[in-house]
């Protein structure tokens, strides 16, 4: 114990504590492989204070959540699924433009927010996805073509509000270990497709432990007993990182109202963002999720309102989408 800090002391009995003692099981004596124990609770630290709640609240819900499982438990019983109150919108007509109009205005209000956290493979791909070509007549990279209609729509917000006020609209990306510096090199390297680099913020999300089995013991490196293995946290990811990286608080010292979600490859997206962000402001909704029709046995994903026999309900509730995009007021 005297070879570690305070801070280190206290890491290790917190994993104690949440039952994570076989971490340590099969580690020598004082002396040997001190480095790499030092590496091991650097790696702990930065597990911990990257999970809301830390690594304590993580065990905790995860054994929650296995014993759930376990017991067949179904997170949605008792609650009645419903479709939910939206705007159905045509492109080009007149309630499309009525919408369209009430959007652009707000773009002015407005920060964005890619969720570009991986890589292509699945496609056959061995790069970032954003760095994909949108279409091939041009070869236009999908976050050329998203960064391009940003300044679009902020300029267009811009006249729209009779210079009532100009503000570089902020543009966040969340990036992972593998994405982040290709994603860096990609803006770098074609100097920000047009864009202020003071506009455009990375933020990388942290990975997670992984569980070894339904005790939610964490997984050992099967190479290395001083690494913990980890994965990516997902995307819901974004919402904490946002937060704890003062973001949110600076928009809204800033005046700014919305903040609109998107994937990493929907080129058609920015055809259907001032709409969507027009029924927000005039609806004045919080969160407004963004879906095309979903035809009776269709195999894609729709967005639902679930109802629970107790009255309580939960709108905009997410059913295997794969690429939802939504809009949050601040």
């Amino acid at each position: 114990m005297s070879l570690l800090t305070p801070d280190q002391v206290e890491i290790a009995k917190m994993l104690l504590e949440i039952g994570q003692g076989h971490l340590f099981q099969d580690w020598p004596d004082p002396g040997v492989d001190d480095d790499l124990k030092q590496t091991f609770f650097t790696q702990v630290a930065l597990l911990n204070s990257s999970y809301p709640g830390g690594l304590a609240s993580y065990i905790k819900t995860a054994k929650e959540l296995l014993a759930d499982s376990k017991a067949g438990k179904n997170p949605f019983d008792g609650f009645k699924p419903s479709v939910p109150s939206g705007e159905v919108l045509t492109l080009g007509d007149e309630t499309f433009i009525k919408y369209e109009e009430a959007g652009v205005k707000q773009v002015q209000n407005a920060a964005f927010v890619l969720v570009a956290g991986g890589l292509g493979e699945r496609l056959g791909y061995n790069g970032i996805k954003v760095a994909l070509p949108m279409e091939t007549t041009t070869g236009t990279c999908f976050l050329q073509h998203y960064i391009e209609s940003i300044l679009c729509l902020s300029e267009a917000s811009y006249k729209q509000t009779q210079g009532e006020c100009q503000r570089d609209v902020p543009f966040v990306i969340m990036t992972s270990d593998d994405t982040h510096a290709r994603t860096l090199e990609l803006l770098e390297s074609n100097s920000y497709f047009g864009m202020k680099s003071t506009q455009v913020k990375l933020l990388k999300q942290e990975k997670v432990a992984c569980l070894a089995d339904n005790d939610a013991r964490l997984a050992v490196d099967p190479k290395n007993k001083y690494i913990i293995q980890t994965k990516p946290h997902g995307h819901g990811d974004v919402h904490s990182l946002l937060y704890s990286s003062g973001l949110l608080r600076e928009w809204k010292e800033a005046g700014l109202r919305w903040v609109m979600f998107f994937q990493d490859t929907n080129g058609l997206l920015f055809k259907a963002i001032p709409a969507a962000l027009g029924v927000s402001a005039t609806k004045e909704y919080h969160v407004n999720s963004l879906a095309v029709p979903r035809k009776a046995k269709e195999a894609i994903g729709g967005i639902t309102k679930l109802t629970h026999a107790d009255g309580t309900s939960y709108i905009n509730t997410k059913i295997r989408v794969m690429f939802c995009n939504y809009i949050i007021e601040i």
